[in-house]
Order: C-alpha cells, then sequence, then structure tokens
C-alpha cells in the first residue's frame, strides 16, 4: 500500500491490519513541502509496533524524477492556495500523474512479490472519489482503466487486484470506517490522527495551517463526524473548525448551493 502519512492512508492502513492482512507500506518523498507526512507514518507505524502489529516499510526516493513538473506542492516559487477544496485553484495542487507513478511501482513491487512468496497480492490506495473535481486521477474509472493497463502490461498480473475501500466515499466516510477498525485493533483514535498530516503547507514546527483546501475537507469531515481534529491548530480547533465552516458556507453561496 501506499501510506503518505495522511488521513486517508492512514485509514487505509490500520484497515488492512484489522482485516489480518501482511501489510508492505511504501511512502515517497518527492520533494513535498509538506514532508513531515514522512515523520507523522512513521510515528503511526511505531505506535502500532508497540501494539504488538509489526509493518514492513520502505520509502522510495523520488525526488529528482517529480522535480520536473509543474505543482504549488514542489515548487518554492509557487504558493499553496488557500480556501475550499473544489475551487478552481486548488488544481495548483496537482502533481501531474502522481498516483499513476505512485501505483506503478505499487504494482511493479506486487508482481515481485507475489513471484518471490508464490502468493496473490493485494496493490491497496486510499484515494477516495471525494477528491474528483481537483484530482483526476483519484476517479474510480481511472483506476478502472489503469489495472487494465498493468494487466495487459505484465506477466503474471494475474495474482494482482486493487483494493480502493474509499474510492466512492469521501473524507467522513473515511473516518467513520476508522473509528470502527481502530476500536477492533484497541488502538486510541486521537493518538493515530494526531499521527497524521493533510496539511499542504504546515508552518515550521509542522502544524497544519486550517487554510489549505485539503485543512478544510479534514477540519469538515472530523466536524461531521462529531470529533474534534486532535492535530494542533494554531489558534486552536475551534477557529479552525470555525474558518472551514464560513469557507463552506461562502463556497455553497457562490454555487447556488
Amino acid at each position: 500500500m501506499a501510506l503518505s502519512g495522511g488521513m486517508d492512508s492512514t485509514a487505509l492502513l490500520i484497515r488492512l491490519v484489522s482485516e489480518g492482512y501482511a501489510v508492505t507500506c511504501i511512502s515517497y518523498d518527492y520533494g513535498q513541502k509538506h514532508i513531515i507526512e514522512l515523520e507523522k507514518a512513521k510515528q503511526n507505524l511505531l505506535y502500532l509496533c508497540k501494539n504488538g502489529h509489526d509493518v514492513s516499510h520502505r520509502i522510495v526516493d523520488l525526488t529528482s524524477a517529480m522535480s520536473l513538473f509543474h505543482s504549488a506542492l514542489t515548487r518554492d516559487e509557487l504558493d499553496v492556495p488557500e480556501g475550499h477544496y473544489e475551487a478552481d485553484q486548488m488544481k495548483q495542487t496537482v502533481v501531474p500523474n502522481r498516483n499513476a507513478i505512485f501505483a506503478s511501482i505499487l504494482y511493479g513491487l506486487a508482481i515481485s512479490e507475489s513471484k518471490e512468496h508464490d502468493s496473490n497480492v493485494v496493490v491497496a490506495l486510499g484515494v477516495h472519489s471525494g477528491d474528483h473535481e481537483i484530482y483526476p486521477d483519484c476517479r474510480p474509472e481511472f483506476y478502472t482503466a489503469l489495472e487494465k493497463a498493468f494487466t495487459i502490461g505484465n506477466w503474471s498480473s494475474e495474482n494482482i487486484s486493487f483494493y480502493l475501500p474509499y474510492i466512492r466515499g469521501n473524507k467522513q466516510t473515511i473516518l467513520e470506517d476508522s473509528v470502527k477498525n481502530i476500536d477492533q485493533l484497541g488502538l486510541d483514535f486521537d493518538t493515530v490522527f494526531k499521527n497524521t498530516n493533510t496539511s499542504y503547507n504546515p508552518d515550521e514546527l509542522g502544524r497544519p495551517s486550517g487554510r489549505s483546501g485539503a485543512d478544510v475537507e479534514r477540519i469538515l469531515a472530523f466536524h461531521a463526524i462529531g470529533r474534534a481534529d486532535p492535530l494542533d491548530y494554531p489558534g486552536g480547533w475551534e477557529s479552525a473548525l470555525k474558518h472551514a465552516l464560513k469557507v463552506e458556507k461562502e463556497w455553497n453561496e457562490d454555487n447556488g448551493d
């Protein structure tokens, strides 16, 4: 599976562990400004280990290749935009072909692991179609086409399958799923999600800004399930929630909702 250190992939990790999978996590260093997410991933893996759940983890360096791409997430001269997640300006946070690159590496590893262990292997991703307005590589049809291409282009692909449990969901349904899986494993919900990063523009202490589109979406998802986000927002949770609700209200008014 791809483990970014964000809430979606972390929720997926918890789900896979609760379902009894032997999990290998791949994290990617692609020169992202929010590199703190990789440290968050390590913290959660350590937390799982302390609770009896060993998970293999590797970090793949893609900084050289993806420095070629135009994105506010990787270019210092481009500011990460703020506002509602589905606003047109949020397209600046797209990293071209990112999920295809990530999935391709995972698929190659899955083929290799399948041959080495003579077993079926699942390629798991925490993508969800709630991102589809901004991220076309999170759409169900994208992964249907990608899996078909990978199947055609590889020997032994009959032993590999995609597992995308959140593809038709959103951050609220992901959190709801996590509550169940975390309880099943006897873990602490706040500890798990405090060890995540969703913000595209955290401060020098690694704290989320509460202002990027990804922040707003996350904050609204926690609010929807009746929980306070355990992250340390500058100004506190109530201030972050107030801002997110204001952004949501203004976006709905501007779009006639």
